[in-house]
C-alpha cells in the first residue's frame, strides 16, 4: 500500500563498509569540536526566538527561528524565504552531527556539504499552504508525537550503544539497527517540521518508515 508523502523527508544512506573502530570507539572525545560549532549556531538563534532540542538525534532544533517565521504568518501570512533557509540549513547540520553522534557515519560532520544526510522540506506557500491561526498551537496539537518519541528516543540511545558495540567487534552496523535509528530520526524531524519548523499543516504521521 503506498503511504502519502509527507513534506519532510529525512533519510541516510546505509555505510556498507567497514566504519572507522578507533574513531568509533572514541566517537564522543571526537566529536566536541563540531559540537561547540552547532552549540554557537543554536546559541545565537536562542538570543532571536524560542526553539526545542527535541532529542539526542536533532539537538540543533534548539537553533531554528520560531517566532519571526510564527509572527510572519500569523499576520501577514508570509515565511520568509531566507528565514526558512536557515531553519533547514540548522537542521540538516544538526542531523549530520546526530548521525555522526549515533554512529551511522564515520566522516566528520561537515557544516555545508549534505554527505550522507538527506533531508528535505518543501517550501511552503504561506498564504494558500498554512492555516494562519495554526501556528499558534501546532507546539499542543504534537504533544501525543513529544510522548511517543521520549519512549523512542530512550530506545534509540540503547540502539546506538549495541551498534556501538557491534561496529568494534565487526565494523559493520547492524543493519536492523541503522533503520530503527534512522527511522526514529525521521519522526523527531517530521515533528520538528510541522511544530516548530512551521513549514506544513499536515499532521505527521506515526511511524518509522519514510
Amino acid at each position: 500500500m503506498n503511504q502519502a508523502h509527507y513534506p519532510v523527508t529525512f533519510s541516510i544512506d546505509y555505510p556498507d563498509r567497514t566504519l572507522n573502530r578507533l574513531t568509533t570507539f572514541f566517537r564522543v572525545i571526537v566529536a566536541v569540536p563540531i559540537l561547540f560549532i552547532l552549540g554557537a549556531i543554536t546559541a545565537g538563534a536562542w538570543d532571536s526566538s524560542p526553539g526545542v532540542g527535541s532529542s539526542f538525534g536533532v539537538a540543533g532544533s534548539a537553533g531554528v527561528l520560531l517566532l519571526g517565521p510564527l509572527l510572519m504568518i500569523v499576520f501577514r501570512q508570509k515565511y520568509p524565504r531566507w528565514w526558512f533557509d536557515w531553519n533547514l540549513e540548522v537542521q540538516r547540520f544538526s542531523n549530520r552531527v546526530g548521525a555522526y553522534l549515533a554512529l551511522m557515519d564515520d566522516r566528520y560532520p561537515s557544516t555545508d556539504d549534505q554527505q550522507s544526510v538527506h533531508l528535505d522540506v518543501s517550501y511552503p506557500d504561506a498564504r494558500h499552504d498554512l492555516n494562519r491561526w495554526l501556528p499558534i498551537v501546532k507546539w499542543v496539537l504534537a504533544i501525543p508525537h513529544y510522548v511517543v518519541l521520549v519512549v523512542l528516543n530512550i530506545a534509540m540511545v540503547f540502539a546506538v550503544v549495541a551498534a556501538w558495540i557491534a561496529i568494534l567487534f565487526t565494523g559493520r552496523y547492524p543493519s536492523g539497527l541503522f533503520a530503527f535509528v534512522e527511522g526514529v530520526l525521521r519522526w523527531n524531524n517530521r515533528v520538528a517540521g510541522y511544530a516548530f519548523m512551521l513549514v506544513t499543516d499536515q499532521y505527521p504521521p506515526f511511524r518509522l518508515a519514510p
